[in-house]
C-alpha cells in the first residue's frame, strides 16, 4: 500500500480541514495517509517512508505559516527528488503561500508535483469539499 504525508501549518483551522479532505481523497483509493501539523515534524526521520507529500498552509500577511517554513527547511535535508508532490492552503485575501510551497517543491526538491496547488478560501465554500477530495485522488493517479 503507497503511503502519503500530508503536512499543514494553520492558524484558524482550516487549512487542516483541507488537508484532512485531500487525505480522505487519498483514502477513497486505499492509500495510507499521516495528517500531521507542520510543528510536530522535528527531525528527519520523520519525514521518510512515503511516496508521496504533500504540504499546505494558510496565507497570513501575504506569507507562509512560520512552522511550514521550519517544515521545508528540514526538508531540504532528504532527498526527495522525483517524489510526488502536491501543495494547499487557505487564505482570507492573497493566497501566495501554497504556491511558495509549490514552488519550492518543485524548483528546489525537484519533485514530480501535481497540476497546481490547491487554493481555498474556506472548505466549505463553492464546492470545497470536493475540490479537496478530488486533489487527492488526483495525487494517487500520479503514483498509480
Amino acid at each position: 500500500m503507497s503511503k502519503a504525508l500530508v503536512a499543514y501549518a494553520t492558524r484558524t483551522g482550516e487549512t487542516r480541514r483541507i488537508g484532512e479532505l485531500i487525505a480522505e481523497g487519498m483514502r477513497f483509493s486505499a492509500f495510507d495517509v499521516d495528517v500531521v501539523d507542520a510543528k510536530n515534524i522535528k527531525k528527519e526521520n520523520d519525514l521518510e517512508g512515503y511516496d508521496a507529500y504533500i504540504f499546505g498552509s494558510a496565507t497570513y500577511h501575504g506569507e507562509m505559516m512560520q512552522s511550514m517554513k521550519t517544515l521545508l527547511f528540514l526538508t531540504e535535508k532528504i532527498d526527495l527528488e522525483n517524489k510526488v508532490g502536491g501543495s494547499f492552503g487557505a487564505f482570507g485575501w492573497s493566497g501566495e503561500a501554497p504556491d511558495r510551497i509549490y514552488d519550492t517543491m518543485k524548483n528546489l526538491f525537484k519533485m514530480d508535483m501535481v497540476g497546481g496547488s490547491l487554493r481555498l478560501k474556506k472548505s466549505s465554500l463553492g464546492g470545497g469539499i470536493k475540490m479537496a477530495q478530488d486533489y487527492g485522488r488526483e495525487i494517487t493517479k500520479k503514483i498509480g
